[in-house]
């Protein structure tokens, strides 16, 4: 395929995942590394490396997401900045963590555990499982150590975090409102460390295709961008209109079977 045709493919890709991420709330990384894999597979890159290639890839992508993202929660009183400042420094440290556990995996590892994640989030899109608040939000430590380990799992599987910070949030007493706001201000951190640290792990990795600064493919990071943010939009506003409730089901199973596809 000519480099074109390789762009024009993210350009879709961002409009896919900015479209999804809007519709259900969920982040753009969860839609993007899985197609990342595949489409890395059809350019010919090698299996040893296209799951982490995507997980750093996705990253990438969310450091400029975020932004658009965090300035409308803070607009809107949204985000919980006592609570970021603490969990950013637990973030920090468990993203670079992570993509050093992710560089220790083979390629078919990595794939089996993000598969097994995307199968254990679309049960609880399915489920519709939350956890009840049950708790207080925890002190500087513990919010630290929160942070340490949603960072790593962001950082291995390619997201923001949102998947793990609003439940994490929600169960400790946050108002849904501000969980989420202050979970899309901790999804900045989390990609800005875990770009940078894949981009080290994978640094001069001989099998890496044409321009890639270590496992973070830069015609798919400039692709995704572009259209992302925008449809992000688009997608936010179908929600009020569609049946969100079926549509989510249909989504979920989506990803079941994305999910299924990599185990086997």
């Amino acid at each position: 395929m000519t480099l074109l045709t390789v762009f024009a493919i993210y350009l879709a890709l961002g409009v896919l995942a900015g479209t999804l991420a809007g519709l259900f709330g969920i982040g753009g990384g969860l839609v993007i590394v899985p197609v990342l894999i595949f489409s890395f597979g059809l350019q010919g890159v090698s299996s040893e490396i296209a799951a982490h290639l995507a997980v750093g890839t996705s990253l990438a992508t969310i450091v400029f997401t975020s932004l658009s993202s965090i300035r409308t929660h803070h607009i809107h009183s949204a985000v919980r900045w006592d609570l970021f400042r603490p969990m950013t420094l637990g973030i920090v440290l468990g993203a670079v963590l992570g993509a050093w556990t992710a560089s220790l995996m083979s390629g078919q590892a990595l794939e089996l555990v993000i598969g097994i994640f995307v199968i254990l989030v679309a049960l609880k899109m399915l489920t519709g499982f939350n956890p009840s608040p049950g708790r207080d939000v925890p002190g500087r430590p513990g919010l630290a150590a929160a942070g340490t380990g949603i960072g790593w799992a962001s950082a291995i599987f390619g997201i923001g975090g949102g998947t793990l910070t609003v439940p994490f949030l929600s169960w400790s007493n946050v108002r849904m409102q501000q969980a989420v706001g202050t979970s899309a201000a901790c999804g900045l951190p989390i990609a800005i460390a875990g770009a940078l640290a894949n981009m080290g792990t994978g640094w001069q990795h001989p099998e890496l295709p044409e321009y890639s600064i270590g496992f973070v493919y830069l015609p798919a990071v400039l692709g995704v961008v572009a259209t992302s943010v925008v449809f992000a939009r688009v997608g936010a506003n179908l929600a009020h209109r569609l049946d969100a409730k079926l549509l989510k089901r249909i989504f979920a199973l989506l990803l079941m079977v994305v999910g299924i596809r990599f185990l086997i």
